[in-house]
């Protein structure tokens, strides 16, 4: 972990994982609505592992520091509760600051999950990134109206009912441009190999190959 400092002055921390050889570029990782858990650094830790500094910051230090929500259904909802009202722009402002941080690494990425996969739609609309990833960001079918300033691709389960498909065919609609690549029998949260109820091996997979490709083409 690494503490870090944002334009108004606000102090986060992050974590923070790196290569064991010469940096390809760096990636910043949008958490999801639970915070910066043990799924959230195996991200960053797998992405370091194909060549990449990886950083996620903790976007709910905002509210409190540490503050990390649970797998079950009480704190499902309080995560709800506090990701739905966030302050967008102190999101985006806490991201710009994690790719600072990594700025020397060369060209910098960002992907994120669930809110941060929203996150990742908004910042490469309106930051600037040299690609973008999100995974099943249920806020994107409403933000489809922004443009993206860099390469975006997305990937979302059929089985996802924040993203049904009619959520979906709005945001494609929108965003012809944009590939959204659909996981036959996935739902919500199939990256996430710590929720054995959501979890979706051959999705996982096939969505992180498509990632590394979509970096090192974009990245590095």
């Amino acid at each position: 972990m690494i503490r870090l400092t944002a334009p108004d002055g606000h102090e986060l921390d992050a974590y923070i994982a790196k290569p064991a050889t010469p940096a390809r570029g760096g990636l910043v990782v949008a958490q999801e609505m639970y915070g910066v858990n043990d799924y959230l650094r195996s991200v960053c830790d797998f992405y370091a592992a194909q060549g990449y500094v990886a950083i996620a910051p903790a976007l709910y230090d905002r509210r409190q520091r540490g503050l990390i929500y649970n797998y079950t259904k009480a704190d499902h909802d309080r995560a709800q509760q506090t990701y739905t009202v966030w302050n967008l722009d102190h999101a985006l402002a806490d991201l710009d600051t994690a790719r600072d941080a990594i700025a020397d690494a060369g060209k910098i990425g960002i992907v994120g999950f669930c809110w941060g996969g929203s996150l990742a739609w908004l910042a490469a609309c309106r930051s600037a990134y040299a690609g973008a990833v999100s995974y099943y960001g249920s806020m994107i079918p409403d933000l489809a109206h922004e443009q993206a300033r860099c390469p975006v691709i997305a990937h979302v389960g059929d089985r996802d009912t924040s993203l049904p498909p009619e959520r979906v065919a709005l945001f494609r609609a929108a965003q012809p441009s944009v590939p959204v690549f659909i996981y036959e029998g996935a739902p919500h949260g199939f990256d996430n190999q710590n929720r054995t109820e959501r979890y979706h091996p051959a999705a996982h997979s096939l969505a992180r190959e498509r990632t590394l490709e979509f970096l090192a083409k974009h990245v590095g």
